[in-house]
């Protein structure tokens, strides 16, 4: 190792930001702090010795013993967050790769089947237009799982951009709804929205609260059986703009309720249903709304409805 790489070593922010990790979750920092405990053991073995050792030299090999031990044990706990961190690393740089070469071959795949399906290149029979059909719809999924993975690669490695504008939620959620009509339809919910009067712009990034009306948003309307309903509530509540959707859907079993957040997971009982989904958007949802300054939450009740909220602070 030369010496520019001991200096990289001593580059605490730099190598969390190479992991992707916060300060106080990175080892190179846990490992300064482990240092500053054993120094500090160091010397209160120190102190204690003086007042009841009378010989220098036990002493002296005492605090030398116990100084030994504890920066060992310090060592080999760093080294093991040391390749936790970078196993987590690595596997996110996988799996941006992997999203990044996967993007340009379903894209193509997806034109190619909309040029077939628009009858340019030949005449197409009804049996060859469901078929067609099933392909749009399936690589559709697969751009989607693809674009979650993406996001939460980005998210994980804090490289997802952050582009604040004024923007005015009450447009974008109506836009949105006006969008998701035919879902709404198909899936016979009726969705109402209730926004409060004269409520001011906020400012954020319009593409990923977007990704975040999106979300909350299917997930309402995907998880109501039969016949339900999703109201969508807008006000100020002090400094902040407070979102609330709620629904009267198959709800989250109680024992569910602290992974909601965590990637990948879904419920036992959304399973039952069959519903399609990956388990990455309430975890991109937190995530964008947490690092905009906001907070998130929700309640719910299995067979009863869940609701989901969230709060931006004013600009």
């Amino acid at each position: 190792m030369n010496l520019k790489d001991v200096f990289s070593q001593l580059n605490i922010p730099a190598q969390c930001k190479k992991y992707g990790l916060p300060l106080w979750q990175c080892p190179h920092f846990l490992f300064l702090i482990m240092g500053i405990i054993i120094i500090a053991s160091t010397l209160i073995a120190y102190a204690i010795g003086t007042r009841y050792i009378e010989d220098p030299e036990t002493m002296a090999l005492i605090v030398l013993f116990i100084t030994t031990i504890l920066l060992i044990l310090a060592f080999t706990i760093t080294r093991s967050f040391e390749r936790l961190a970078e196993a987590s690393r690595m596997k996110s740089e996988f799996i941006s790769v992997v999203s990044h070469q996967l993007r340009s071959p379903l894209s193509n795949l997806r034109w190619a089947i909309e040029l077939l399906m628009s009858g340019r290149l030949g005449k197409i029979e009804e049996k060859q237009t469901e078929y067609f059909r099933i392909l749009k719809e399936n690589s559709g999924r697969m751009q989607e799982l693809v674009s979650d993975l993406l996001t939460v690669s980005r998210i994980e490695t804090a490289t997802l951009p952050l582009k604040k504008k004024e923007i005015f939620l009450p447009d974008l959620i109506n836009k949105l709804i006006s969008e998701f009509e035919p879902f709404v339809k198909a899936s016979n919910v009726e969705i109402e929205f209730l926004p409060e009067g004269n409520l001011p712009e906020i400012l954020a990034d319009p593409s990923q609260f977007r990704l975040v009306i999106e979300n909350l948003l299917d997930n309402a309307i995907r998880y109501i059986k039969d016949k339900g309903k999703a109201e969508i509530r807008l006000e100020k509540k002090g400094k902040n703009l407070y979102f609330e959707i709620r629904d009267n859907g198959v709800g989250i079993p109680k024992g569910d309720q602290k992974y909601i957040f965590q990637k990948f997971f879904r419920s036992e009982n959304v399973m039952r249903y069959q519903t399609q989904g990956s388990g990455l958007g309430l975890y991109i949802t937190k995530a964008i709304v947490e690092r905009s300054g906001g907070k998130i939450g929700f309640k719910s009740e299995e067979n009863k409805g869940s609701t989901f909220w969230f709060t931006l602070p004013i600009k």
